[in-house]
């Protein structure tokens, strides 16, 4: 079965378990979002979609959204999203890139249609009527038929496409099913769309943060956790700065369960404080990326000190133990992975040249993270291989300087010239933390209000940013 097979599964078993909590805090059932899809899907095909087209959803994270999702899959047609972070940029390129033929948004999403030749030309679907009565189609396509389609800027802010087909998805959710163990009964706080389709597999419920999920830095983290309490959320699934809004200053949260959190470095600041603010909760850390997820997953309680006192001393970054299903490689550093669940190459095969590679008729993928792998068989992160200088890798240098006194952001320069280590915080002493910094190599320490972040999770740093801020 596919993902929405299963979703209808868990609607026929139980109908009224609650799908998805809006950010107002209202409800919908697995039996309300079962129909909801089936009469916009009825009116998507009177409108001219059928198996094998590709749709444009530009609209917010919401349950119309789903309702949007799930009625484009029944269809057997493609469900497109445009990388939000690349701006209407993003969006014109991928279109010019994939070609879709309807589009499904609202309000903004219709001004900004018009503004574009590309965009007005495609096929506008249209909402639906609350009274309409729906027949249930349901189109079963080959495993194999594409069913994603999505755009990561990856690490040069250029959209780069990928396709996800129908049993791609499953087994994604599968595998990341293997670390979360989502059971009927969950409610789970979800910063990470995509996530919820795998609890909608599940039969759980997922509620959606209260705030602009474009900009998860400056969510209201009082108002994430007056939803926890609310909804009695008992696991959030978020990204590292999602998390960190929800767990800073917070009373301990004894319902939660689990904490997982990815898409960008997890730091031992972000799990500390996770832990005292979920003192009864797992917290999960999950290394992967836009072309391979997961890759590797670490648990707070498998960290020992030892492990804490390296990463302090510029070890790198702890992400744990590869996951059984993918081989890892390590090239001059760098990460390479490969298995089923690695995509086997971009929209456009000029993306291809630079991060995929075959040997012995194995396709390797080329993640552009420095790592390494110890005694263990576990995986430490170095950051970017590009952004390296020698021996002297970002997140080794970032992981340890997040550890000295009032230290709250930082980011190693160290690809030209003499390594700069931007720090960011409170009370910081700039003479101690030179002398530190000075232990792990020839490091100048740079004092600055703020680390500027990528803009998809705001969880990494954007080194390219940060150069010409100290330029």
């Amino acid at each position: 079965m596919n993902l929405v097979e299963t979703f209808l599964v868990q609607a026929e078993a139980q109908p009224d378990a609650v799908a998805i909590i809006a950010a107002d805090g209202s409800s919908t059932t697995y039996a309300q979002l079962a129909r909801a899809s089936a009469v916009r899907a009825f009116a998507y095909g009177r409108a001219g979609v059928g198996a094998g087209d590709v749709v444009l959803i530009a609209r917010g994270v919401s349950v119309e959204l789903y309702e949007t999702l799930l009625a484009v899959f029944r269809l057997g047609a493609v469900a497109m999203f445009p990388e939000p972070a690349a701006g209407l940029k993003g969006l014109r390129v991928a279109v010019e890139m994939v070609r879709p033929k309807a589009i499904a948004t609202t309000g903004i999403g219709h001004l900004v249609r018009m503004l574009f030749p590309e965009l007005r030309q495609l096929t506008v679907l249209p909402d639906f009527d609350d009274d309409a009565v729906a027949r249930d189609p349901l189109a079963h396509l080959p495993g194999d038929a594409p069913a994603l389609i999505t755009f990561t800027s990856g690490s040069t802010g250029r959209p780069k496409g990928i396709v996800r087909s129908a049993d791609f998805l499953m087994l994604q959710h599968r595998l990341l099913e293997d670390l979360r163990r989502t059971k009927p009964g969950d409610v789970d706080l979800i910063s990470l769309p995509v996530f919820i389709l795998s609890n909608f597999a599940a039969g759980a419920t997922s509620v959606i943060p209260a705030g602009k999920l474009t900009r998860p830095a400056r969510l209201d983290g009082e108002k994430l956790r007056h939803q926890v309490r609310q909804h009695r959320v008992n696991r959030i699934v978020a990204p590292p700065a999602v998390v960190a809004r929800i767990v800073e200053g917070a009373a301990p949260m004894a319902q939660l369960e689990a904490i997982f959190t990815g898409g960008g470095p997890v730091y031992p600041n972000l799990l500390r404080a996770a832990a005292k603010a979920a003192p009864r909760a797992a917290i999960h850390a999950v290394y992967g990326s836009t072309e391979a997820e997961p890759i590797a997953h670490l648990e707070l309680k498998d960290i020992s000190e030892a492990d804490w006192r390296a990463m302090a001393e510029g070890a790198g970054l702890l992400a744990g133990k590869p996951i059984a299903e993918i081989e890892i490689e390590l090239r001059d550093h760098e990460v390479f992975v490969a298995g089923a669940h690695v995509n086997r190459g971009y929209l456009d095969p000029a993306d291809d040249i630079s991060t995929k590679s075959v040997r012995d008729e194995v396709l390797w993928h080329r993640t552009g993270d420095a790592a390494r792998i110890d005694e263990r068989g576990r995986l430490w992160l170095l950051g970017r291989r590009e952004a390296a200088s020698a021996e002297l890798f970002p997140f080794a240098v970032e992981t340890a300087a997040l550890s000295w006194p009032g230290v709250q952001q930082a980011a190693l320069l160290a690809d030209e010239g003499r390594p700069r280590l931007a720090l960011a915080g409170d009370g910081l002493n700039a003479t101690d933390l030179s002398a530190r910094a000075n232990v792990l190599g020839d490091i100048a320490v740079v004092l600055v209000k703020e680390v500027p972040m990528d803009k998809r999770h705001n969880s990494k740093a954007d080194y390219a940013r940060l150069r010409k801020i100290l330029s």
